[in-house]
C-alpha cells in the first residue's frame, strides 16, 4: 500500500523569482519553501554594486536571514517555521544543500540550472511523499525540470490578471446612446462645471474613481465620487477637452484628449499612460509636465528617468555628471522636446532654452532608492520592463506635492523573465483602480505616421 501523499509541498525558489519579489519567501503559506545553495552563491555574487537588481538581492539576503535567525544547521535542513505578523508561525523555511548522491535522472552539473534541478530530482527521491515544485521565471529551467520529472510553476503572486486584453483602459465605449441605458438622472452645476447623479447599479462594476465613459454621440463623462450607491459622473464637452493644450500641444483624439485632463488635474497625483510606440504618451506628458512647471508652477522640476536594460548596471566612473550620463538613454524625452518647438522659427535654440529654463533632470533608476523627491513631476518612461517590487520602490519615492507619470508599452518588454501579465506596469494599473487620487489611459492608435503605424500592425 503506497504511502500517503503529504499535505504540505516543497517549493523550490529559484534566484530569479527572489529578484522579482524579494518577499516570495512568504507568500506560499502552509507550504515550505526551499532556497538551494546554488541559488544563495548567486545572490551573493549579484549583491554587489548600485544596480536595481543589486538591491533586491541585498533585501532577500536579510530576508532569509531574518527568518533563519539562530537556528541549528539540523532545523534548517528541516525547516525553520516562518513567523507571521502578529507572532503566529506558518510555513517553513530551510536551505537545500546540493551534496546528493547523482541522481538517475540528471543533468551536466556545468550549469547552475542543472545543478539546482538535479538537486530537486534527489529531493524528490528522498521526499517520495511529499510534492516537490520548482518556482522560477525562466521557461526554459521549467522545461528542463518538467523533463526531469520535476513539477515547475511560474511565480504567479502578483499577476492580478490572465489576460493582459482584461487590463483597465481608463474608459469605457458605450456603442449608441448612453443616456439610453439610463432611467434616472440627477444633473446639477456649479461653478467647476456640470455634474449628473446616477445610481451605481445602473453602471458596469469595473467603473472607478477617474475612469471615463465615451459614447458615438458625443457624451464624456468622468466618475469623480461613488457614495451611498451613487456615482457622480463630470460632463466634459468633447470640443473643450479636443481644444485644450499644453505648451502649445492640443490632442489629436479622443483618448489623447482624456489623458491630457488627468495629466493637467492637480488633484491625480498618479497618471499611467500605456500604449504601442507612436501613440503620443511621451509628448503629451512631456508638453503637461512643462505646462505645469514652467507656465503654472505646479512643481519645482522635473524629473524623468526610464527603465532599460542597459541601465541595470552602475552608469560608471568616466567624467561626466548625472545628467549627462543618463541623457542618450533619455532620447525620447529629447527628440519630443525638438517636436514640440518643431514650428518654431529657430527650433534648436528653442530647444536649449528650454532645457535651461526648465529644471528639468535626468535621473538613473539606481540612483532614486532611498530618496525622495518633494514638489517634483516624476516622469518615468518604458515602464514595462520594472518588476512589481521595483515599481513600488520608485513610486513611494514621491514626497509632498509630487506626481508621478508613468509611462509603457507592454508589446515591447526587453527583461528576460517578465511579461506583460508579470510587468510592473500591469502590476501598478491593477492595484491603483480604486485610488482616488490616480487615473490610467490607454492610447490607441500610432499618429506618429503612417508608416509605424502600419509597422506596429503588421511587423
Amino acid at each position: 500500500m503506497a504511502a500517503r501523499k503529504s499535505a504540505t509541498k516543497l517549493y523550490v525558489l529559484d534566484t530569479n523569482v527572489l529578484i522579482h519579489d524579494p518577499a516570495a519567501l512568504l507568500n506560499f503559506e502552509e507550504h515550505q519553501v526551499v532556497i538551494p545553495m546554488t541559488v544563495l552563491e548567486e545572490l551573493d555574487k549579484l549583491k554587489m554594486g548600485k544596480a536595481g537588481v543589486a538591491a533586491d538581492c541585498r533585501e532577500a539576503i536579510r530576508k532569509i536571514d531574518h527568518i533563519i535567525g539562530h537556528a541549528s544547521p539540523t532545523e534548517i535542513a528541516l525547516g525553520v517555521p516562518i513567523i507571521r505578523a502578529g507572532g503566529a508561525a506558518m510555513g517553513h523555511l530551510s536551505i537545500l544543500l546540493d551534496n546528493f548522491d547523482a541522481p538517475r535522472r540528471s543533468l551536466p552539473p556545468d550549469l547552475n540550472d542543472n545543478k539546482i534541478i538535479n538537486s530537486l530530482v534527489g529531493l524528490q527521491e528522498k521526499y517520495p511523499n511529499r510534492d516537490v515544485v520548482l518556482i522560477t521565471k525562466d521557461i526554459n529551467m521549467r522545461l528542463k525540470a518538467r523533463g526531469c520529472g520535476i513539477a515547475a510553476e511560474d511565480y504567479q503572486t502578483d499577476q492580478l490578471v490572465s489576460d493582459v486584453a482584461l487590463l483597465e483602459t481608463g474608459y469605457l465605449a458605450v456603442a449608441g446612446s448612453f443616456w439610453d441605458t439610463q432611467s434616472t438622472v440627477e444633473t446639477f452645476h456649479d461653478s467647476t462645471g456640470t455634474y449628473h447623479r446616477i445610481a451605481q447599479a445602473d453602471l458596469p462594476d469595473e467603473l472607478g474613481i477617474n475612469r471615463f465613459i465615451v459614447d458615438q454621440s458625443g457624451f464624456i463623462g468622468r466618475v469623480v465620487q461613488l457614495q451611498d450607491g451613487m456615482a457622480t459622473l463630470q460632463d466634459l464637452p468633447a470640443e473643450q477637452l479636443l481644444a485644450r493644450s499644453a505648451w502649445g500641444l492640443t490632442p489629436r483624439d479622443i483618448p489623447q484628449a482624456l489623458a491630457l485632463h488627468l495629466l493637467l488635474d492637480p488633484d491625480v497625483h498618479l497618471v499611467t499612460l500605456t500604449g504601442q510606440a507612436g501613440s503620443g504618451k511621451t509628448i503629451l506628458a512631456l508638453a503637461a509636465a512643462i505646462e505645469m512647471t514652467v507656465a503654472t508652477q505646479q512643481f519645482r522640476r522635473i524629473i524623468a528617468t526610464r527603465s532599460t536594460q542597459g541601465l541595470d548596471e552602475d552608469i560608471g566612473f568616466l567624467p561626466g555628471t548625472e545628467a549627462e550620463k543618463m541623457e542618450p538613454w533619455l532620447g525620447a524625452i529629447t527628440d519630443n522636446l525638438e517636436a514640440l518647438h518643431s514650428d518654431d522659427e529657430h527650433a534648436t535654440s528653442s530647444v536649449d532654452y528650454i532645457l535651461q529654463k526648465v529644471p528639468l533632470q535626468f535621473k538613473s533608476l539606481n540612483y532614486i532608492r532611498g530618496r525622495s523627491f518633494q514638489h517634483s513631476l516624476i516622469l518615468i518612461d518604458e515602464c514595462q520592463n520594472l518588476t512589481p517590487h521595483q515599481m513600488k520602490t520608485i513610486i513611494t519615492r514621491a514626497g509632498t506635492g509630487s506626481k508621478v507619470v508613468c509611462l509603457g508599452n507592454l508589446a515591447q518588454i526587453d527583461t528576460p523573465y517578465l511579461n506583460p501579465i508579470s510587468s510592473g506596469l500591469t502590476y501598478l494599473i491593477e492595484r491603483f483602480k480604486n485610488f482616488s487620487h490616480g487615473g490610467t489611459l490607454h492610447l490607441e492608435g500610432s499618429p506618429r505616421s503612417l508608416l509605424a503605424e502600419y509597422a506596429e500592425k503588421h511587423l
